[in-house]
């Protein structure tokens, strides 16, 4: 093995929460695991479920999204004043992205609500017989 390299030689050894062979762990991540970004879970499962309630009932769909959109504020906040410390902020960026599809659509099922009742009501007073 007189001609051999290193095939660990360009790695960083910090990576995956190494030590790099020095026995300390590195000075931004406590105890060697970085932590996951507060309520990144939560606001994936609200995201996807204010899709899904949407199409079963739009306003429960729409609270969903909002509750999810004012979660992950707060979430991405703390992700930004230190991004070394949390993981990858991924489960977090989509529920963010599944809440407001879900925002979305909730507010064109309401606007769609809205006018179903004006043109009901316009129809019911329009009507020739006398309720």
């Amino acid at each position: 093995m007189e001609n051999s390299q290193d095939p660990f030689a360009n790695q960083d050894p910090f990576a995956n929460g190494g030590d790099g062979g020095s026995g300390q762990t590195p000075p931004h991540v406590p105890n060697g695991q970085k932590e996951q970004i507060p309520n990144s879970t939560a606001v994936l499962v609200l995201g996807i479920l204010s899709i899904v309630f949407v199409f079963c009932w739009g306003i429960i769909g729409l609270i969903l999204g909002i509750v999810a959109l004012v979660i992950s504020k707060k979430g991405m906040d703390a992700y930004r004043a230190n991004p070394e410390r949390y993981q990858s902020a991924g489960n977090i960026k989509a529920g963010r992205v599944c809440a407001i599809i879900g925002v979305s659509l909730g507010g064109l099922y309401l606007v769609f609500l809205l006018i179903y009742v004006v043109i009901l009501g316009a129809a019911v007073a329009s009507s020739p017989y006398a309720f």
